[in-house]
């Protein structure tokens, strides 16, 4: 079980993935995507999308010339899944204990999203979950130059916010963003491996919190 009490002391900033962390964004982007490959006349399952959640669109395009054996129009592509998920970006809801846990932390450490997906769509998504009002700095994978699992999204976050990569703690799911933050030094939290009765709790635990606070 996580002690979120314990990051206010062991760490100085935290940072936090977007899709599939803070939100549950992967039936809308699989939808988007399906939607922007059929440009290709290629079908996408829902399945092999899910398989592959968490990569930047870069990746995952080449990933499905690659295995599809077609040569995609990358511009129409991501104008067309950008469309598809900006039009139905009400669908995404909060990932509850890990949104709990941000608003336990707001105001005592500083926090940024560091994000593979567009500045558009993350911004869009958190505004429409009314999360972005508690970070401090939004990174994109339109600020830098290469995407998870190089580090460069979780290093241009902690500059931006002022604190060592050291001093950082990482909130992630996938694979490519826990090997970012290893390489930039940071140490991080896997919410998958926080079972449905760990996530209950430490989500009740922060409301708890906020309550008192309150009072």
């Amino acid at each position: 079980m996580i002690d979120i009490l314990s990051l206010e002391n062991d760490f100085e900033a935290v940072i936090f993935d977007c899709d599939g962390t803070l939100v549950h964004t992967p039936p809308v982007y699989a939808d988007a995507w399906a939607a922007g490959f059929a440009l290709s006349g290629k079908p996408m399952s829902e399945a092999w999308y899910l398989m592959r959640a968490g990569m930047s669109e870069v990746v995952l395009m080449d990933a499905f010339e690659r295995e599809f054996d077609v040569v995609l129009d990358r511009a129409s592509v991501i104008a067309t899944m950008r469309s598809h998920f900006l039009q139905n970006v009400h669908n995404v809801r909060e990932v509850r204990a890990v949104a709990a846990t941000v608003r336990r932390l707001a105001g005592l450490r500083p926090m940024a999203v560091a994000s593979g997906g567009s500045r558009e769509i993350v911004t869009a998504t958190l505004q429409g979950t009314g999360l972005r009002e508690y970070f401090d700095q939004v990174v994109t994978i339109d600020d830098v130059p290469n995407p998870k699992p190089a580090p460069d999204l979780f290093l241009q976050a902690a500059a931006l916010l002022g604190i060592e990569p050291a001093r950082c703690v990482v909130f992630e799911d996938s694979e490519q963003g826990l090997e970012a933050a290893r390489r930039a030094g940071m140490s991080a939290i896997d919410v998958n491996r926080l079972d449905r009765h760990e996530q209950q709790q430490l989500a009740d635990e922060c409301l708890s919190i906020r309550s008192v606070q309150a009072h």
